[in-house]
């Protein structure tokens, strides 16, 4: 049975892998440029877009990552931070995300000589607003940067620290994976250890399972960003599955990155069917030109998943959160009420005649 788009966009949905310098709006970074003096490539909206999409016209993660040069251009500004985490939360609510977890790295966003909570408050004033007006329950993730001086994570992770429980959910470890080993930020995923805070790093996405297994055994990781290469190691997999581990999912970026040539060449059903808790995000809105609902319908028909499979990824999404216990408990029990009223509106006969798997 396929799900239709329209059936998709009206799950209750979580994007827990979003960057917010991925996630700007094409027309808003022509107003912010004007407004800024900042200089783009091109003043024409159409351009401007097809500009900043990877598309098929990236070669690697490299490529991938110099996009948001242009995206970062523009938020160097406490006010622009504020529109950009506003409007990105705005566009979440409207294909019905639930719940959003917003990741950057604020010292990308120094040009201007910006202090750190300048940099901070906007963006998650930006998501609370956007989020109470639309219903959505939003948070910050931190990220330090593996190429950066791993001094550089430290003072990150003591922001991460000092905004706990204020907004700020998580601390990540994000940029070019390939010679910049995660064990090299170990002290500031110690530190954030030690102060009771989760953690998730971007791993096994353009180098092997190794890496993966130093988030984890070396930074602490809670949940793995991407985690694509898990599978050339079956007994990390298994330890993976076995301490319930996430598995951050963007199925656009990896063909955009070359991370594989085809979605359907990417392991995500076979995690799926192993029983990982995977789970399906954007990672950059504009750059990989998707949403929640885009992303699971693409696993959909690449992995002809049936509508209670889509239902437990969906479930996953909630599950991996970072909310407190009692939260996350109260809102899977409303979503999976949701996703059933809306299956047996979509679906009466499959449930007329008490068909299974849904």
């Amino acid at each position: 049975m396929r799900l239709a788009h329209r059936v998709i966009l009206r799950l209750p949905k979580t994007d827990i892998h979003c960057h917010l310098d991925g996630c700007v709006r094409p027309r808003t970074m022509l107003e912010l440029a004007e407004a800024q003096g900042v200089k783009l490539p091109t003043r024409n909206l159409r351009r401007l877009t097809r500009i900043l999409e990877a598309g098929k016209r990236t070669r690697n993660l490299g490529d991938y990552l110099r996009i948001f040069d242009y995206t970062l251009s523009v938020l160097q500004e406490k006010e622009a931070l504020y529109r950009v985490a506003f409007e990105l939360a705005e566009d979440c609510a409207a294909e019905n995300v639930r719940h959003l977890e917003v990741r950057y790295s604020p010292i990308l966003h120094r040009k201007k000589k910006l202090a750190f909570e300048d940099i901070v408050d906007p963006v998650i004033a930006g998501l609370n607003d956007a989020g109470q007006k639309h219903g959505v329950s939003t948070g910050v993730i931190i990220c330090g940067i593996r190429s950066l001086n791993p001094k550089y994570s430290l003072a990150l992770a003591e922001l991460a620290v000092a905004y706990k429980g204020k907004g700020v959910l998580a601390f990540d470890l994000a940029g070019q994976e390939k010679d910049y080993p995660a064990k090299a930020h170990r002290a500031a995923f110690q530190l954030i250890l030690k102060n009771n805070i989760n953690s998730t790093v971007h791993a096994g996405e353009a180098f092997g399972a190794a890496s993966i297994g130093q988030a984890l055994h070396y930074c602490g990781a809670h949940r793995i960003g991407h985690g694509t290469r898990l599978r050339e190691d079956a007994d990390l997999m298994r330890y993976v599955n076995d301490h319930r581990i996430p598995l951050e999912v963007c199925l656009s970026s990896y063909v955009q990155t070359r991370t594989v040539s085809d979605v359907r060449e990417h392991p995500f059903h076979f995690y799926f069917r192993q029983g990982l808790r995977v789970t399906l995000n954007t990672d950059s809105r504009l750059i990989s030109a998707t949403s929640v609902t885009d992303e699971i319908e693409l696993a959909a028909r690449a992995f002809r998943l049936s509508p209670y499979e889509v239902k437990k990824i969906i479930i996953n999404g909630f599950k991996s959160a970072f909310i407190p216990y009692a939260d996350k408990a109260r809102m899977l029990r409303l979503v999976t009420l949701e996703v059933d009223r809306i299956f047996m509106e979509e679906f009466p006969s499959e449930y007329d005649r008490g068909a299974t798997g849904l």
